[in-house]
């Protein structure tokens, strides 16, 4: 797999700079300005580390720097960046797939594992995988030819009480959330109805639809589970029901 247009070969990215890409495209959803205060936070480095990065990656047409601004990729650093990701995810599902690890493991472990994959071995594990769509925390793989597929999804934290839907996505890296989620069965493709949610920032509840079971979980944990759902139809004036309308926004 190559991007024929890059500004610099791609064999001339390295995997500092993969890193770096990956996370202005996370953190700037793929076009709005990053800081690279945040950028360096992320990566945990010193910021003028970032900065000097942030310039390198200027130089070689992959990103737009301006002082006080930020950071932002261009149309061939989001396809640079979107090849890292592909590979990031493509080794997470790798990971817990084939390896077995846990979802809770596989971050670090990917991060580190992908510096030495070559496209023609990415290629090899997507097709032994059969061509995955998502890796084990639900995030999108990213398609060959640059292109990151929508998910139509929105955080559970703003569903309705009376909702149902499923579990799409888990938004978070920390190791112990992902290992108490996996606990408890919130994983991607989970369906739940939120039978409540506390006033104030309270804790929600949500019945498990796969075993009847209630499960209450905090707010802040909620804010990292993404789902697809549909809201509850409201009654009208005449005592006739709406349809049930599906939501993703």
């Amino acid at each position: 797999m190559e991007f024929d247009n890059l500004p610099i070969p791609e064999e001339e990215i390295s995997a500092t700079m993969r890193d770096y890409l990956s996370e202005i495209y996370r953190l700037g959803q793929g076009g709005v300005w990053v800081s690279t205060t945040a950028l360096a936070e992320r990566l945990n480095v010193s910021g003028p580390a970032a900065v000097r990065m942030v310039r390198r990656l200027h130089q070689g047409g992959l990103v737009d720097h301006l002082p006080y601004r930020g950071v932002r990729l261009t149309p061939m650093g989001s396809k640079a960046a979107l090849l890292g990701i592909r590979r990031h995810r493509l080794v997470e599902r790798f990971l817990v797939d084939i390896l077995k690890f846990g979802w809770h493991e596989v971050h670090d472990e990917a991060d580190e594992l992908q510096k030495g994959i070559t496209p023609l071995i990415e290629e090899r594990i997507d097709e032994l995988m059969g061509h995955p769509a998502t890796c084990p925390h639900g995030d999108p793989i990213p398609t060959r030819e640059g292109f990151m597929p929508e998910l139509n999804d929105r955080p559970l934290t703003v569903v309705p009480p009376g909702a149902k839907g499923q579990i799409s996505r888990v938004k978070t890296r920390e190791p112990e959330k992902l290992k108490y989620l996996a606990e408890i069965g919130l994983v991607p493709g989970t369906p739940f109805e939120l039978v409540n949610r506390a006033p104030f920032n309270g804790p929600l509840r949500l019945r498990i639809s796969l075993t009847g079971r209630e499960q209450v979980i905090g707010v802040e944990l909620a804010a990292g589970l993404w789902v697809t759902s549909e809201i509850p139809a409201r009654p009208r004036p005449d005592g006739a029901k709406q349809a049930v309308i599906t939501s993703t926004r």
